[in-house]
C-alpha cells in the first residue's frame, strides 16, 4: 500500500452511523520538494537524519529556529515554522532519545493531528523514516494515532467542522504497512470512536433501546455476527432481578444487549461484559448536581466492549468473542429501587441494597452469571465505570484491574501497556468479600463504609465461579480526560478498546 494508495475513513459526525472522512495516502519515502511537512526530530544537541537534510535545504532555518525556541527534540515537543522556502509550513515533533515503539509512533501521529486541527485543504506530508524506529512502529501506527486524536464530538453544534475541507495526509515511509491500516487498524479506531460516541451523547438521545438501535446500525451486514436483545420480560423470565431493579425508576426500561461474533471455530468464546448505565442520577440515593452531567457517560463499559467486538468483526478476526451490554437508566421515582430493599439475582443469590447509587455492580452481577450459564467462556472480562475511589487512587493515568487469577491479569496488563492504556493491579482478597456480607441477605451492594474499588470488584466476583478465569476493569478514572493527550482529545476516551483488542490478538485470535 506504500505505492501511493488511498484510504478513506470517516471522522465523526456526518450521520449517526458514519465513521469518517479523513483521507490517508501511503507512499514510498522521499523528502518532498515543497508543501506542508511534518518531521520527526530525534533528541540531541544538533538536528540529525531527515531533519538535518531538510535543514540543509532551507539554508539552516530549522537549526536557527530550534536554537531560538530551545527545541531539542524532547519526546512530544513541537515547533512550527511558516513560509520557510521551499516549504509553506514545517511542523517539527520531538521523538526523544529512545528507540521509537508503536505507542510512540501513535503518539507522534496524534501530536501531528493536534497541530493540524485548523489546517484546511490540500495535503500534509508526514515523514516517517526508518532510523530509530522499532519494527512495530509503522506508518500505519502513525495513521492510527492521527485518527484517534482527530476525534471530535460536534454533532449537536451548529458550527461543525466541515469534514470535506480536511487535508489529505500523505504518509511517506518504506515500511509497507499501509494495508495493515486499511484492512485492520482503521477498525480499531472505529471501535474507539463508537465507545466515545456512546459516552458523549446526552441521555435524552442514548438510552437502553437507542443504544441498541445505534449498535445495530454499526454491525449491519457484518459476517459471523448475531445480535440478541433481552427486554424487561426476558429479564424477568430469567430471574435477573438485580438488573431489572436498577431500571425500575425509569420510564425507559432496561435491556441486555448481546453481540456474538463467532469466527474462531470451536473455541470457547471470550465474553466481555460492560456496565451500561445510560444515565446515573444515583436513584433514591441521589447524587449532588455538581458534575452529574458526566453520568451520561456511565455506560462507558458497554461502549468499550461493544466497540471491541465491532473492531474484531470489521477486520474479520478469527476469534470468538461476545459482548454483553447491561443497559439501564438509574432514575428516582415512586417505583425506584430503595436502600434496604432485597433483590434476588439470576444466580439465586440475594442482595441487600445499601445504596441505589451502587447500581453498576447490580447489572453486572446478572450479566456475568448469564455469561457463565450460556457461554461457558474461556475468559470472562468485565469493564465498568464502577467507583469514584479508583479515580482517587489512580488518577487519570491508570485504570484499575482486579482478578483472582494472576495469569489473566498479567496478560491484560501486558496488552494494556502495548496499547498505550496503562493499568494498575489493585488488591482483591478475602477481606473485601467479608465487607459485603449482609445481615438481611446473602450480600450487600456497597459494603461497610465507602464502596471502594476493591469492594466493588468483590461484589462482581461473588457472582463469578472461582474456577472461571475472570478479570475486572474499573475505568471510572480514565473514561473522561480533562486535558488532551497525544491520542485522546479532552472528553470521553473510549479507554479499553485498544487494550481488549490487543489482548484478543495475542491470546485468542487464530
Amino acid at each position: 500500500m506504500f505505492r501511493t494508495f488511498f484510504t478513506t475513513i470517516a471522522l465523526l459526525g456526518l450521520s449517526v452511523s458514519a465513521f469518517a472522512e479523513q483521507a490517508f495516502v501511503f507512499s514510498s519515502f522521499e523528502i518532498p520538494d515543497d508543501g506542508r511537512l511534518v518531521v520527526p526530530v530525534a533528541e540531541g544537541d544538533a538536528l540529525s537524519g531527515v531533519a538535518a537534510v531538510i535543514d540543509e535545504r532551507t539554508n539552516g532555518a530549522l537549526t536557527a529556529a530550534a536554537a531560538e525556541a530551545s527545541f531539542v527534540g524532547e519526546a512530544g515537543s513541537t515547533l512550527t515554522l511558516y513560509g520557510v522556502a521551499p516549504y509553506s509550513r514545517i511542523d517539527l515533533i520531538g521523538t526523544g532519545s529512545e528507540t521509537i515503539d508503536r505507542v510512540a509512533a501513535e503518539n507522534f501521529g496524534g501530536t501531528a493531528s493536534a497541530l493540524l486541527l485548523d489546517t484546511r485543504g490540500g495535503s500534509v506530508q508526514v515523514l516517517w523514516p526508518a532510523e530509530g524506529v522499532a519494527p512495530d512502529a509503522t506508518a500505519a501506527r502513525v495513521a492510527l494515532g492521527f485518527q484517534l486524536r482527530g476525534y471530535r464530538f460536534d454533532r449537536h453544534q451548529a458550527d461543525k467542522v466541515d469534514r470535506n475541507t480536511l487535508p489529505s495526509v500523505r504518509l511517506l515511509s518504506d515500511d509497507a504497512s499501509g494495508a495493515s491500516y486499511d484492512n485492520d487498524l482503521r477498525y480499531v479506531a472505529e471501535g474507539v470512536y463508537l465507545a466515545r460516541d456512546m459516552s458523549s451523547e446526552p441521555a435524552n438521545i442514548i438510552y437502553p433501546q437507542s443504544f441498541i438501535d445505534r449498535v445495530r446500525e454499526k454491525f449491519e451486514g457484518l459476517d459471523n455476527v448475531r445480535i440478541k436483545v433481552l427486554d424487561e420480560k426476558d429479564l424477568q423470565r430469567l430471574g435477573m432481578g438485580a438488573h431489572l431493579a436498577v431500571g425500575f425508576g425509569s420510564a425507559r426500561p432496561p435491556r441486555l444487549l448481546i453481540i456474538e461474533y463467532m469466527a474462531g471455530g470451536d473455541e470457547a468464546p471470550v465474553v466481555l461484559a460492560g456496565k451500561g448505565i445510560t444515565f446515573d442520577t444515583g436513584g433514591i440515593s441521589l447524587k449532588g448536581n455538581d458534575g452529574m452531567w458526566m453520568m451520561k457517560g456511565d455506560l462507558g463499559g458497554a461502549g468499550v466492549v461493544t466497540g471491541t467486538v465491532l473492531a474484531a468483526a470489521k477486520r474479520g478476526a478469527a476469534v470468538n468473542v461476545v459482548a454483553l451490554a447491561a443497559l439501564a437508566e438509574n432514575m428516582p421515582s415512586e417505583r425506584a429501587l430503595r436502600p434496604g430493599d432485597v433483590l434476588t439475582s439470576m444466580s439465586g443469590k440475594t442482595i441487600e441494597i445499601s445504596s441505589s447509587d451502587a447500581e453498576g455492580r447490580l447489572v453486572l452481577s446478572d450479566a456475568v452469571h448469564y455469561a457463565q450459564v450460556n457461554y461457558e467462556p474461556d475468559v470472562l472480562i468485565n469493564v465498568a465505570t464502577l467507583t469514584g475511589s479508583v479515580g482517587r487512587a489512580l488518577g487519570e493515568e491508570y485504570a484499575g484491574i482486579f482478578g483472582r487469577h494472576d495469569e489473566i491479569v498479567e496478560q491484560l496488563t501486558a496488552a494494556s501497556s502495548a496499547a498505550g492504556e496503562a493499568v494498575w493491579r489493585l488488591p482483591l482478597d478475602s477481606t473485601h468479600f467479608e465487607q459485603i456480607e449482609s445481615e438481611y441477605a446473602d450480600i450487600i451492594n456497597s459494603g461497610v463504609g465507602s464502596p471502594g474499588a476493591s469492594v466493588g470488584a468483590a461484589f462482581i466476583g461473588s457472582f463469578v465461579a472461582e474456577d472461571q478465569v475472570w478479570a475486572h476493569f474499573d475505568i471510572a478514572g480514565v473514561d473522561y480526560y480533562f486535558a488532551d493527550t497525544p491520542t485522546v482529545p479532552m472528553g470521553y476516551s473510549g479507554w479499553g478498546v485498544r487494550t481488549l483488542d490487543e489482548y484478543l490478538r495475542r491470546h485468542h485470535q487464530n
